[in-house]
């Protein structure tokens, strides 16, 4: 998702004007984010780091580390405050519960996305079951659209990945997913809708060389989320800033770069079929490791 982002960064930015920040002399807010921009466009992101502290009166300070479970680790202790985070993450149970849902980006006109599997444009590959015994490449194992999804499809056949492909591996990044099955240095590849649709246009030249050979159900789209325990009026201040920047004319720009249509309040529910696919993996998994171990009692399949 790097190069990715650091487009969109860049048309964010350059497309709106930013307020000045007011003075850093608070504890600053920390937002969590994954991959979100390369190091060379750090000036990009401190300027949307602006716009966040001039509109809520906070400093605001991003914090990018590459996987989810960085950022949920940070989450979980204490060292984040807020974070743009994926599904599969979301929907895990903690216990006790440290988070919240804060709001989700409408991407189409719903807060709704998919996973893409995908092949390069030239390969013989049609199906799923096409890539049995090839090479595989997940984006990150905390991802829904770059490692749920087909785990789903795998435990759906009673396979699991390890007997099903010949090899994977994570890039840990949706955009260089992409590349590597453009490059040919993997067969297939699972992927972010959105990821892939903003290739598509900004730099038709990566995702033009592969093609969509399966597409899930919509899903939650990535969710932006809150600690518990940050100050409530922080968190409905933040809330408010995300909500109404289709309406401002300072944070309209910052969306079109995004391609996205806003953020919007949402219930947890959204991400409930994620959580179902989920429980349905681990269901398969048990079944699959009972049959094997001859235990006479799982001879019936969940």
């Amino acid at each position: 998702m790097t190069r990715v982002w650091a487009a969109i960064f860049f048309i964010v930015i350059t497309g709106g004007t930013v307020q000045a920040a007011p003075p850093d002399n608070q504890h600053p807010i920390r937002f969590g984010l994954t991959a979100v921009v390369v190091r060379e466009n750090l000036r990009f992101l401190d300027q949307w780091e602006r716009y966040l502290s001039a509109n809520l009166k906070y400093p605001v300070k991003f914090i990018r580390r590459r996987s989810y479970r960085e950022v949920m680790d940070m989450l979980g202790s204490g060292g984040l405050d807020f974070a743009w985070i994926c599904g599969y993450p979301f929907v895990q149970t903690r216990d006790p519960e440290y988070l919240k849902l804060l709001a989700v980006p409408v991407y189409k006109g719903a807060p709704l996305y998919h996973s893409y599997i995908i092949v390069h444009k030239d390969s013989p590959y049609r199906t799923f079951e096409d890539l049995r015994g090839k090479v595989f490449a997940y984006s990150d194992p905390e991802s829904n659209s770059g490692f749920l999804y087909p785990q789903f499809l795998l435990a759906d056949k009673r396979e699991t990945s390890d007997r099903f492909f010949r090899q994977t591996f994570f890039t840990f990044n949706h955009a260089e997913t992409i590349e590597a099955v453009a490059d040919r240095f993997a067969d297939g590849g699972a992927v972010d809708s959105y990821i892939w649709d903003y290739l598509s246009e900004f730099q038709p030249e990566i995702a033009s060389q592969t093609r969509i050979i399966r597409e899930s159900p919509t899903f939650g789209f990535p969710p932006l989320v809150v600690r518990s325990d940050v100050d409530p009026e922080v968190t409905e201040k933040m809330r408010e800033l995300l909500v109404n920047m289709k309406r401002d004319p300072k944070g309209r720009p910052f969306l079109s770069g995004l391609k996205l249509d806003g953020f919007g309040a949402f219930s947890p529910t959204l991400f409930d079929s994620i959580r179902d696919m989920a429980n349905g993996i681990r269901k398969a998994q048990t079944w699959m490791s009972a049959k094997s171990n001859g235990d006479t009692k799982m001879e019936t399949s969940p």
